[in-house]
């Protein structure tokens, strides 16, 4: 499931679609506001931030990101929102 969910964030086109379908506002904000700050489209900054956090996310992030998807009904919104470093939905 995990290795699913991190391959679909890291292809542009689905990282975008599963970022609007979210519906989560404050997240496509701070998405938004990164990729302006970064001079980069929303698809790319989503990608690459969680490319970034797949490579710098220390032992216990991860499991912290596995009981948090274990426990949520939205993967996606789960392991977006560590990734931007939002709270944990």
């Amino acid at each position: 499931m995990l290795g699913d969910l991190l391959a679909q964030l890291t292809d542009e086109t689905d990282a975008l679609e599963t970022l609007m379908q979210l519906g989560d506002l404050s997240l496509i904000e701070t998405a938004r506001t990164k990729a302006a700050a970064e001079g980069l489209d929303l698809a790319s900054c989503v990608t690459q931030t969680v490319q970034h956090y797949v490579a710098t996310a220390s032992d216990e992030e991860w499991v912290t990101l596995m009981g948090l998807l274990n426990r949520s009904a939205g993967p996606g919104a789960a392991c977006l929102k560590r990734a931007f470093g939002c709270a944990a939905p």
